[in-house]
């Protein structure tokens, strides 16, 4: 079978009925700096032991996105992480949305969000579309990026981050996608999405006007100098290495796995995403 996600969330239930609930098809936001938080696990075929995992932050407006990795799933990681990530943003962090897991729903980060005076929402358990945004980086960003081999070595982790200091420039400043902005009737009479033109997060934030001057020319100076062919080269060379380094060791737990008594594999198999 071919290796897949294994979800690890498991809930924080003494704070979640505290946080306000947000769900897929709520008002979008109309500026940036309302993003949605996940983490996605580096577990390979188990979730057995210490392994790497990736934060990835989305601003629901413009789509951009930044990923640290992070040493184990503790949330002292997520919390060190948030103002490296909340510095990184071109423009004010005013909220996050996260799902239900321990990891965000706990007093260290709700007390975080609350020095700093930002909206702090949750989704509905076991509805992923509420969390749509962040949901399709993890795909789009961080498995096309990462793969979905092992990684639990400080070689790995450090590679994992310089590749995301790459793969950040390349995804914010020239990788343009689409948006959903409605809905129409067909000639058939069934809703379909309608989406606006291509643009890359980058230009989304300049349209929306809320750059600081410093900011802006700070971004252009950016756009100027970099060479995406360059860029691109440098994103396949840290590919190789972690391939290098992740691939057999993934492969050779994935074979042991298999060789599990039937209940284990079963288990191992229902947790996958």
């Amino acid at each position: 079978m071919r290796l897949t996600g294994i979800s690890g969330t498991k809930a924080g239930p003494l704070l979640r009925t505290s946080i306000t609930v947000r769900k897929a098809g709520d008002e979008h936001e109309q500026v940036p700096g309302f993003c949605e938080i996940d983490l996605v696990l580096h577990c390979g075929p188990t979730l057995k032991g210490e392994f790497a995992r990736t934060l990835t932050v989305t601003d629901v407006h413009t789509g951009w996105t930044e990923n640290i990795a992070l040493k184990n799933g503790a949330h002292r990681w997520v919390l060190e992480a948030m103002p490296i990530i909340e510095a990184r943003l071109p423009f004010r962090l005013t909220g996050i949305d996260s799902d239900n897991g321990g990891e965000f729903i706990n007093e260290a980060l709700i007390g975080w969000a609350g020095e700093r005076d930002l909206f702090f929402t949750r989704s509905r358990p076991y509805h992923s579309n509420d969390n749509a945004h962040v949901e399709q980086k993890n795909g789009d960003v961080v498995r096309r990026h990462a793969f979905h081999y092992r990684y639990d070595t400080p070689t790995e982790l450090r590679l994992l981050n310089e590749l995301y200091a790459l793969v950040r420039v390349r995804l914010n400043l020239f990788t343009a996608t689409t948006k959903a902005i409605g809905y129409r009737v067909n000639r058939n009479g069934k809703n379909v999405r309608v989406y606006d033109q291509p643009r890359t997060p980058y230009q989304r934030v300049i349209d929306s006007g809320v750059l600081t001057a410093e900011k802006a020319t700070e971004l252009a100076r950016m756009f100027d100098a970099v060479n995406p062919a360059d860029l691109t080269r440098d994103i396949i060379a840290i590919q190789t290495r972690l391939i290098h380094l992740a691939a057999a060791k993934t492969a050779a737990i994935s074979a042991g796995t298999s060789r599990a008594k039937p209940g284990e594999a079963r288990t191992h198999l229902s947790r996958a995403s």
